[in-house]
């Protein structure tokens, strides 16, 4: 099975049973057991981020979330250094007709790096650049 990337969304889709894509992602996961998944640290951030203002309850899910996806051999987290920074940052600035987020940039340059064509993400931006976004 191909690596996916795990986006922002699906993160919180799975860290929040308020999510209106939370049973979607959850039953993903169900049956793909043992797909492997790349992310980021940016996107990790994000999750983090997104969980600081919802309180005690959300924040500690996030961490022990982050926790997880470090020790599960089929997350693999792949970490921002200066070169993938500027490489983000020249797509970022290639697109300032677009929507995209620095976060968003740097995802797509690891996806093409590495030959991933398939985001968990509902995120039309990854669609743009001609990626597989699986939740539509």
């Amino acid at each position: 099975m191909k690596p996916v990337f795990g986006d922002t969304f699906f993160w919180i889709a799975l860290l929040n049973p308020r999510d209106d894509w939370h049973q979607v992602v959850l039953t993903y996961t169900y049956n793909y057991p043992h797909q492997k998944i790349i992310t980021t640290d940016g996107i990790i951030e994000e999750v983090l981020n997104y969980a600081s203002s919802r309180g005690f309850v959300m924040k500690q899910k996030a961490l022990l979330l982050y926790k997880k996806m470090l020790q599960e051999p089929n997350i693999e987290v792949i970490s921002y250094n200066s070169q993938l920074r500027e490489l983000g940052l020249k797509l970022y600035e290639q697109r300032l007709d677009k929507g995209y987020s620095l976060t968003d940039c740097i995802s797509m340059i690891v996806m093409r790096q590495m030959g991933i064509q398939e985001v968990l993400s509902h995120d039309k931006h990854f669609s743009q650049e001609g990626f597989n976004v699986m939740f539509k």
